[in-house]
């Protein structure tokens, strides 16, 4: 199958919304980034509508078109009747108009091909050889009959769609024409690149943009025509009120919605309906609400109203062909093997599911069920983490323990300083036997609530500021910081008494050992100064007596 949804890496932000909204969770999940299973989806769109990021985009035709349109090719357009519902206030003449400015030779309804189709329907109505008929104009039905329904595709009616239906008659007529259709499907990308019929395709929104850059206007005017009644095509029902419905021995349905479509479908499987015609559209409200104009301006009875008021009472004049002319190509079947019993018990127990009572079933994962969110990680489309109760348990646990088992005490308060939660090492410090007994009351019970304020007013955490708490007789070393995204501050307390005290003492010993050593110091200082007096005395006497010797002595003549 064509990869023609994608997702942008860089914006998936793993909200799960696009698991939660694809019918068949065709989407995988690894890497904190979603993927889409291109052989498991159905192209319905709804991850490209839902996804809050625009992490999903349609792939771009348009540069394609474009080289088509340089070229000199003889270019028509097959415009998909849903066209009046987006293009508002228009009609086909205005539209052809405005796309020949753009270089396309031509532009028709794709109603003349739903015309050739209905007839294909009538026909199998008339034959009554089938049990059931499933109409055959949503490729996204067609992918799901296929890929999750193989045995019903008997029931798949095995006629072509109205774009394949209308691009086959506009080659009829102009052999050397491409052909594009213009709609508001994803799926038709990939439907047209099963056949040679459809040369591109493009969507509603990309045709625009291409008029945007043209600086080309459609014109505000009607054409309405008695003869088109096919234009109802892409309303619910639309099929069935353009249709023959005389034989009563058919009863004739009409579902729209994957889920509905996927009910009706086990239905049958499972042999609960009986002889009938069943038009089956994979969007709510048919075509109309389809991806395109579901993601870019939903409005369904505004819509609805458009194309019936378009729509006329009567059939296009259509040439009349051999009958199994639109016949459809051949289905083939798709399924995965599923995982046996005990490895999807074995995935249950990693996210603490021991029970059927712990499976919650919350579909916060995307998925509907614990179980099926378990088969899609043994198949390897989901990351056993997606469970968000697992996780938040986990979290919890986790955070818990490290509260539990630290040595600081933890005290968490909120901007207007009221205790949230607070740990054993803290109630401990602060003499509380309870938990219960300081949550919710302003943190000034138990301490000093200035630095948390301190804290709230300057923006600067206070970091390891040590306090002597008289009234505990405790001296405790302080960090508050504040989280401005959970509007909360977040204190970690040291009891340091035992180390303060001991530095206390060790500066005491310090001290006292300092003021001996100063008493020392002066006394043998004294000491020094006594025996300096001492022995200057007897010098000074010495040197008396010598000099006097010296005179005594007699000196020689010369």
């Amino acid at each position: 199958m064509a990869a023609v949804l994608r997702l942008k890496k860089s914006n998936c932000k793993n909200c799960y919304k696009c698991i939660r909204h694809c019918p068949v969770k065709a989407i995988r999940f690894s890497g904190n980034q979603a993927h889409i299973i291109n052989e498991d989806c159905i192209l319905c769109g709804n991850c490209f509508v839902v996804c809050p990021q625009n992490a999903k985009e349609i792939v771009d035709t348009t540069e394609y078109v474009k080289v088509l349109l340089s070229e000199n090719e003889r270019v028509i357009a097959s415009v998909a009747p849903s066209f009046v519902a987006y293009f508002e206030r228009t009609g086909i003449g205005a539209l052809e108009k405005a796309l020949k400015k753009l270089g396309f030779f031509a532009a028709e309804e794709t109603a003349l091909g739903a015309t050739l189709v209905k007839r294909e329907y009538e026909k199998l109505i008339k034959d009554g050889k089938e049990e059931i008929i499933i109409s055959s104009c949503c490729h996204s039905v067609n992918l799901l009959i296929r890929k999750y329904y193989p045995e019903l595709l008997k029931y798949l009616a095995p006629v072509v769609t109205p774009m394949q239906a209308h691009c086959i008659d506009i080659k009829r007529r102009y052999p050397d024409a491409k052909t594009v259709f213009i709609g508001p499907c994803v799926a038709k990308k990939d439907e047209a690149s099963e056949l040679d019929a459809v040369d591109a395709v493009l969507t509603f929104e990309e045709l625009s943009e291409m008029l945007k850059e043209a600086k080309i206007e459609v014109e505000h005017e009607s054409d309405s025509s008695e003869k088109s009644r096919a234009r109802l095509f892409p309303t619910v029902g639309g099929i069935l009120k353009t249709m023959d419905l005389s034989d009563k021995t058919y009863t004739y349905l009409t579902v729209d919605g994957v889920e509905n479509c996927k009910a009706a479908l086990s239905d049958i499987a499972e042999g609960n309906i009986g002889k009938c015609f069943i038009e089956m559209s994979a969007c709510a409200g048919s075509c109309i609400g389809g991806p395109v104009m579901d993601k870019y301006g939903k409005s369904p009875i505004r819509h609805f109203k458009s194309v019936e008021n378009y729509a006329g009472a009567e059939d296009f004049d259509m040439p009349t062909y051999e009958s199994g002319l639109y016949m459809n190509r051949s289905h083939i079947g798709h399924g995965a093997n599923m995982p046996c019993e005990s490895e999807i018990r074995e995935v249950l127990k990693k996210t603490g599911k021991h029970t059927p009572e712990d499976e919650l079933n919350c579909g916060s994962c995307g998925y509907e069920t614990c179980r099926e969110k378990a088969i899609a990680v043994c198949l390897g489309k989901a990351d056993i983490n997606m469970c968000l109760p697992f996780l938040m348990e986990k979290s919890e646990r986790f955070s818990n323990n490290i509260l539990s088992n630290t040595p600081n005490g933890i005290i968490v308060v909120n901007e207007e300083l009221e205790v949230q939660q607070i740990n054993k090492s803290a109630m401990k410090m602060f003499n509380i036997s309870s938990a219960s007994e300081i949550l919710g009351d302003h943190i000034m019970r138990i301490a000093d609530p200035i630095p948390y304020i301190e804290v709230l007013e300057n923006g600067k955490r206070v970091f390891n500021q040590r306090d002597y708490f008289a009234e505990y007789d405790k001296y405790i070393e302080q960090t508050i910081v504040h989280d401005k995204t959970s509007h909360t501050l977040l204190a970690i307390l040291r009891d340091v008494t035992e180390e303060e005290l001991a530095r206390r003492a060790k500066e005491d010993i310090v001290n006292q050992t300092a003021q001996i050593a100063d008493k020392v110091v002066e006394k043998q200082m004294r000491i020094v100064q006594e025996i300096a007096s001492l022995l200057g005395e007897t010098a000074a006497e010495t040197k008396i007596a010598l000099t006097k010797l010296k005179e005594s002595m007699p000196h020689d003549e010369k």
